[in-house]
């Protein structure tokens, strides 16, 4: 299932990286990450105007990739 965002915490259900079948830590810091590295990248690509080429669709997809790849690595 999905990271379902809960003010402070994000839970993600149904995953089998660890015995309980929940991840609470690795999601939850995976979506700080994204919020915080959206803040500052997405401004940074559309001001340059380089959201069009396909350097800037990297940096705009960079705060997705990123918080995604925390969330796997940590398995609880």
């Amino acid at each position: 299932m999905d990271c379902i965002p809960v003010p402070i915490i994000c839970f993600q259900c149904g995953t089998d990286q660890n015995p309980c079948h929940c991840k609470v830590v690795g999601p939850t810091i995976g979506f700080g990450v994204t919020v915080l590295m959206a803040v500052v990248c997405w401004p940074a690509a559309l001001l340059c105007c380089c959201c069009a080429t396909e350097t800037g669709k990297k940096v705009l997809a960079a705060p997705v990739d990123t918080g995604n790849a925390i969330s796997n690595a940590i398995p609880i």
